[in-house]
């Protein structure tokens, strides 16, 4: 049995119709004054992802991180900046509500390898790489 997917009692269809103002009330009061006070980067990248949407749904480039994630974004896709390169993401209808920058992380996992020549007592020892 497949499970319906609803945002705060709608379904995804008439989230979808909804316009920004009206989707600003079903999300939390931070998205909210983050919708109302929209930057013009914000503003910017609305307009491409509707152009986007109707040339056949390209990846959208952007570096708007805080962007809350709209409900006629689903199913595109964003290339959103990390600091060095742009992640790609599909938005699905889970993501709704929250922000583009939280599905690209800034940092990656630090794995260190052996100690380095010097490095300590022990390392005297071993050979010369």
């Amino acid at each position: 049995m497949a499970r319906i997917f609803s945002f705060r009692g709608k379904s995804i269809e008439e989230l979808q119709k909804l316009s920004i103002a009206d989707y600003s009330k079903l999300v939390t009061s931070r998205e909210r004054r983050a919708l109302k006070r929209m930057s013009l980067g914000y503003k910017e990248l609305i307009a491409k992802a509707e152009e986007a949407k109707k040339s056949g749904g390209k990846t959208v480039k952007t570096h708007v991180r805080e962007a809350v994630i709209l409900p006629s974004w689903v199913g595109q896709k964003f290339g959103v900046y990390d600091g060095k390169e742009f992640k790609e993401i599909l938005i699905a209808p889970e993501m709704l509500g929250h922000r583009l920058g939280e599905f690209a992380y800034t940092t990656k996992r630090v794995l260190h390898s052996a100690p380095g020549i010097r490095a300590t007592r022990g390392s005297k020892f071993l050979a010369v790489k």
